[in-house]
């Protein structure tokens, strides 16, 4: 049977957004609605490009929502998150939001109701859930004890109206909740500003319930870029490299004589990540199913976040 064609649209065209609109632009079973951005010089490089797909400049949401946008993906900053997602909620479509899914928890607490009463779906961007190694490792991560995650990255001034912890921190926080399944019982946390007015290095240790923990850290100041995991459970290790899409898994054999320790081979698949949450957001619409990442998935990221936060805030007394 033929799929329906979902009518997709985008509201903020800047880092991020560009990227959506050119993968929305042309992913199968969709059609363009067009694409809210106020700026012109960023609205007049979308439309060059993506134009003649459909991909067309509209000069407001309800613009959007009147050319018949059935889902689209929120990539504006944090601070209007909920507004734009509640404006296009109540007016039908389906919302992908940029992660953190909001700037407070009542804004996201308000959101994830919206769309409950209204019946859409609500989608958080959360990307490395959907990056290959990740993808790759998930199913064989079954009963995680520990964690270690390193994501550095150079300054770069887009993001400021966020700390750390919010704009790359994050990232991590929701995997490791996936991962564990379990409350956090205990924070320890630490982070300075270096080069902003907001904390721009973040290190954390997480226990949770049950007896995991997590050790993650967090900069923007680094002078390379690395994202890097490592995952340890009963037996089993892994170790990635979610930059370059890499995975390493390590396990005991005690079933060849002496107990060693010996490489498991792990499938990587080639696939793009931003592409694979578009593809992922665009079938929960078309078929009223939960999203990979939810609302409430969103708000525990983002709850957790806030609580970092605070405790880093006690530490810098």
């Amino acid at each position: 049977m033929e799929e329906r064609t979902v009518r997709v649209g985008v509201v903020g065209c800047g880092y991020l957004g560009r990227h959506h609109a050119r993968i929305l632009s042309g992913l199968p079973g969709t059609r363009p609605a067009g694409f809210v951005e106020p700026d012109d010089a960023k609205a007049a490089a979308i439309q060059e490009a993506h134009g003649a797909a459909g991909m067309v400049r509209r000069r407001s949401v309800a613009e959007l929502l009147a050319e018949g946008a059935e889902a689209v993906v929120v990539a504006t900053p944090t601070v209007t998150h909920a507004e734009v997602a509640a404006e296009l909620m109540e007016g039908g479509a389906d919302v992908m939001i940029e992660k953190p899914v909001t700037a407070t928890l009542e804004e996201a607490d308000a959101l994830i109701a919206l769309a409950k009463a209204k019946g859409r779906v609500l989608q958080v961007g959360h990307i490395e859930r959907f990056n290959p190694a990740v993808v790759a490792v998930r199913p064989l991560v079954t009963d995680v004890k520990f964690i270690e995650a390193h994501r550095l990255g150079v300054f770069v001034p887009r993001a400021l109206d966020v700390d750390v912890v919010l704009d790359l921190l994050v990232h991590d926080l929701d995997i490791a909740l996936d991962l564990v399944g379990r409350p956090v019982r205990e924070i320890r946390a630490v982070g300075v500003p270096i080069l902003s007015g907001k904390v721009d290095i973040a290190s954390v240790r997480l226990a949770f319930e049950g007896g995991c923990v997590a050790n993650l850290t967090a900069s923007r100041v680094s002078q390379e870029k690395t994202r890097k995991f490592r995952f340890f459970q009963p037996d089993w290790y892994f170790s990635l490299d979610t930059q370059n899409r890499d995975v390493k898994a390590y396990r005991l054999d005690r079933f060849t004589g002496a107990p060693r320790i010996v490489e498991w081979p792990v499938s990587v698949p080639a696939t793009d990540p931003l592409t694979a949450e578009d593809a992922a957001f665009v079938k929960a619409c078309r078929e009223r199913s939960e999203p990979e990442v939810t609302g409430e998935a969103g708000r525990a990221a983002l709850k957790l976040a806030h609580e970092i936060l605070a405790s880093v805030s006690e530490a810098m007394r």
